[in-house]
C-alpha cells in the first residue's frame, strides 16, 4: 500500500521543496528591503517572524494551485488502475514550466518593490507594448543582474531537481499499479480526498467567511513587513483580475484638464507642485487643541429615520437628545450606498466613484487624509468593525492609511458573534471603550472610528426591543440608537470623555416610505452631528458631504496640514450643492434642484425641489442653473478617477520612501 502511493508523495515533495524556493526569494527580499524598516522595527523579530510565516501561508496558495491538477489526475489513476511511471515525466514538466514563471515573480518583485516601494502587480502589463524598451531596461540595469542570476539558477536548480526526483520515483513504482488490489483502490481513494481537500483549502487561503486576500498579510504599522508577508505572484494575478472588473473601469464624464480646472475653481485652489493639482496647505488658527476624536460610522442611518429630521415613529430618542446638544448638519450626504463609500470618503475626503470600492483592490494605494494626519500629530489612531477585518480589504488599505489598531471579529469571543457581520452594535461599544481608555491612559490624544453593523439585515433584535407595533426594520434602529445612547452615557464617566469630540453620522441612507425619483434622497441623506463639551449647539444648514468631515474637523482642532482631497471646512467654508452616487447613478441637488444622471443608459432627469414636497420632474433641456450642477458634480468626480489613477491622491509626508 505504501508504495502504491509513492505517486502522491512525489506531488507533496515538489510542494514542499516549492514552497522551499519561494521562501528563499523571501529572505532575499527581507535583506534588500531591511535598510527601510526603522530601528524598533528591525528589532521586532516576533513581527518579522510573523510576516515570514505570512509568507509560507500565502506561497502555499500558489502552490496549492498548480497542485491540484496532479493532485486530482494521480487520485483518479491510482483508483482506476490507470497509472503509468510516465506521468511523473509529466508531472515534472508542469511544474517546471510553472513554477518557472512563479519564480521568476518572485527574483523580479525584489528590484520592483525596491524602486516602486510595492510588490509586482497588474501595472506591469502596461509595458507589454513596448516589449524591446522593457527588456533593455530589464536587462540593461546592473543592479537587476544578481536577481536576474538568481532567478536562472534557481530555475534551472529546481528544474533539476524534479528530473532527479522523476527518475527515482520512476524507479521504485515499476509495473507495481498495473493490476492494484481492491484495499490499494480505496486507500488511494480516501488518501486522495483527504489531500485533496487540503488543496482546496489551500487555495481558498482561510476557513473564515471570505477566502484569502492581501489583507490577511496586513498586521502591523511596517507597511515593509506587512508587504513582505504577500506572495508576488498572488498579488499580480488578484491585481490583474481586479484590474478587468467592471466598477474598476476608467470613468469617462469629461475630458480630464477641463475637470481639473473646473474643480480649482470650484473649490478656490491652484495646486501644490509635486502633490496634485487640488492641494493646498491649510494653516490652523490658533494652537492645535489635542483633544480626542471619536467617530462613528452608523450603518444604514438614513436622516429620515430620526425624530429631529420629522419621523414620528420614535425609533431615535437618544441621537434625537444628542442633537440638541450638539453641532448639527441638517442638509449632510452619503457619497455613495455602501459602508465602503462612506469609509473612505468620511476618512480620506474623495468622492465615491459610482459603484467601485476604492479600498479593495489587491495594489494598496495610500492616501492622506484624517488618520494620516492626526497619526502624523502624535494621535493614537484605532479602527473598531464588528466583522472580519479582511471585509472590503479594510484591514490592508486603513492599516496602509493611518490606523495603528484594526479591532475585528478576529479579536472577539466567538459566542458574541451573532451572524456573519459579527458582533452586535453593544458588544462593540463596550469593547471599545476600554480601549480608548487604555490609549488615553498612555498620555497622547487617540484618534478612533467605531463602525457599526445592527442596522443591516439579517436583523438580530435583541428581546428586549421586540415591539409588535414596530416593523423589524423600525425594531433595529431602536437597539442601535440605544447602543449609541448607552455607549455615550458610559463614556460620560471616563476621565477623557471632557477632552474628546464625538461624531455621529450614517455611513450611507437606506429607502425610508416610497421611491419618489430615480435616487430618492433617503439613500444619501445622513445625520452628522458633532459634540463637544466647549462646542455650543446649533443647527448648520449649508450643503456638506461626507467628504468634508475630515477638514471641518481638523479646522476644529486647530490642525496645520497639506489637504489634498475634495473636502472643505464647513465652519469657515460654504458648499454650493451637494453630489453623490448610487452604484450607476449620479444625483446633485441644491436648494431648488435635482438633477440625476444614469451612467449606464446615459439617461438625464431633473426636477424642481420645493420644503415639504415630493420632487416635481422638469422636462425640456437642462437649464443653465441644471447645466452649473451637472459641471459641478461631473467634474469633481473626473478629477477624482484622475487623481486616483495618476495615484496623486497623498500629501508629500504621506508618500512612501524609497
Amino acid at each position: 500500500m505504501k508504495k502504491f502511493l509513492k505517486p502522491l508523495g512525489f506531488v507533496l515533495t515538489v510542494h514542499a521543496a516549492a514552497l522551499g524556493v519561494m521562501s528563499l526569494y523571501r529572505l532575499v527580499f527581507f535583506c534588500s528591503v531591511q535598510g527601510q524598516l526603522p530601528g524598533e522595527v528591525s528589532a521586532r523579530w516576533d513581527w518579522i517572524a510573523r510576516a515570514f510565516a505570512n509568507g509560507v501561508w500565502f506561497d502555499n496558495v500558489i502552490a496549492c494551485y498548480l497542485t491540484a491538477l496532479p493532485l486530482l489526475t494521480a487520485v483518479v489513476a491510482l483508483v482506476a488502475g490507470l497509472w503509468r511511471p510516465v506521468l511523473y515525466k509529466v508531472y515534472a514538466w508542469w511544474y517546471g514550466l510553472l513554477y518557472a514563471l512563479v519564480f521568476m515573480g518572485c527574483a523580479a518583485n525584489v528590484p520592483y518593490f525596491g524602486y516602486f516601494i510595492r510588490l509586482l502587480n497588474g501595472s506591469i502589463w502596461n509595458w507589454a507594448e513596448y516589449g524591446t524598451q522593457t527588456f533593455g531596461m530589464i536587462f540593461g540595469e546592473a543592479s537587476w543582474w544578481g536577481y536576474i542570476a538568481l532567478y536562472f539558477l534557481s530555475a534551472a536548480g529546481f528544474g533539476c531537481f524534479l528530473g532527479w526526483l522523476c527518475r527515482r520515483f520512476a524507479e521504485r513504482h515499476k509495473a507495481k499499479a498495473l493490476r492494484p488490489l481492491t484495499s490499494e483502490r480505496c486507500g488511494a481513494l480516501v488518501v486522495g480526498a483527504v489531500l485533496i481537500g487540503g488543496c482546496l483549502l489551500g487555495i481558498r487561503g482561510r476557513l473564515g467567511y471570505n477566502p484569502i486576500k492581501v489583507s490577511a498579510a496586513y498586521f502591523c504599522e511596517s507597511p515593509v513587513l506587512n508587504n513582505l508577508g504577500v506572495n508576488p505572484v498572488f498579488n499580480l494575478l488578484y491585481s490583474s483580475l481586479d484590474a478587468l472588473r467592471p466598477e474598476n473601469q476608467r470613468l469617462h464624464l469629461m475630458p480630464d484638464d477641463e475637470a481639473l480646472r473646473a474643480t480649482q475653481q470650484y473649490l478656490g485652489r491652484t495646486g501644490l507642485p509635486g502633490i496634485s493639482p487640488i492641494a493646498r496647505k491649510v494653516q490652523a488658527e490658533g494652537e492645535c487643541t489635542r483633544e480626542n476624536v471619536v467617530v462613528v460610522l452608523m450603518e444604514s442611518m438614513s436622516a429620515k429615520l430620526l425624530g429631529c429630521y420629522g419621523n414620528t415613529r420614535g425609533l431615535t430618542p437618544c441621537l434625537d437628545s444628542l442633537s440638541q446638544q450638539a453641532l448639527v448638519f441638517d442638509n449632510f450626504y452619503s457619497a455613495g450606498i455602501h459602508t465602503n463609500h462612506g469609509i473612505y470618503a468620511t476618512l480620506y475626503g474623495f468622492p465615491a466613484i459610482m459603484f467601485r470600492n476604492a479600498m479593495k483592490g489587491s495594489i494598496i494605494p495610500r492616501y492622506s487624509g484624517l488618520p494620516t494626519v492626526l497619526q502624523r500629530e502624535g494621535y493614537e489612531t484605532l479602527f473598531f468593525m464588528t466583522h472580519e477585518s479582511q471585509y472590503d480589504n479594510m484591514n490592508a488599505f486603513l492599516r496602509t492609511n493611518g490606523f495603528g489598531q484594526i479591532h475585528a471579529q478576529e479579536n472577539y469571543p466567538k459566542e458574541k458573534v451573532v451572524n456573519h457581520f459579527g458582533v452586535a452594535d453593544d458588544f462593540l461599544f463596550s469593547y471599545a471603550l476600554p480601549q480608548l481608555s487604555a490609549a488615553a491612559a498612555k498620555g497622547n490624544p487617540f484618534f478612533a472610528t467605531l463602525l457599526t453593523i445592527s442596522n443591516h439585515p439579517p436583523y438580530i433584535i435583541p428581546e428586549a426591543f421586540r415591539n409588535p407595533a414596530l416593523s423589524e426594520e423600525e425594531q433595529i434602529v431602536r437597539y442601535a440608537d440605544h447602543c449609541i445612547g448607552a455607549f455615550m452615557a458610559a463614556a460620560a464617566r471616563e476621565p477623557w470623555f471632557a477632552n474628546t469630540v464625538f461624531v455621529f453620522l450614517g455611513d450611507h441612507g437606506k429607502l425610508v416610505g416610497q421611491a419618489d425619483c430615480e435616487l430618492p434622497e433617503s439613500y444619501n441623506h445622513i445625520p452628522l452631528l458633532v459634540y463637544s463639551p466647549r462646542l455650543s449647539p446649533r443647527h448648520v444648514g449649508q450643503f456638506a458631504v461626507q467628504e468634508d468631515v475630515g477638514p471641518t474637523l481638523l479646522g476644529l482642532l486647530g490642525v496645520s496640514y497639506v489637504q489634498n482631497n475634495f473636502g472643505v471646512d464647513l465652519l469657515r467654508e460654504q458648499r454650493p450643492a451637494a453630489f453623490y452616487t448610487a452604484d450607476k447613478t449620479i444625483a446633485t441637488r441644491d436648494s431648488l434642484h435635482l438633477y440625476v444622471f444614469n451612467d449606464e443608459t446615459k439617461q438625464e432627469f431633473a426636477y424642481r425641489l420645493a420644503p415639504g414636497a415630493s420632487p416635481q420632474p422638469l422636462s425640456g433641456p437642462l437649464s443653465p442653473a441644471l447645466q452649473q450642477l451637472k459641471r459641478y458634480t461631473f467634474s469633481q468626480l473626473q478629477a477624482a478617477e484622475y487623481l486616483v489613477g495618476k495615484e496623486w491622491t497623498t500629501d508629500a509626508a504621506s508618500k512612501p520612501q524609497k
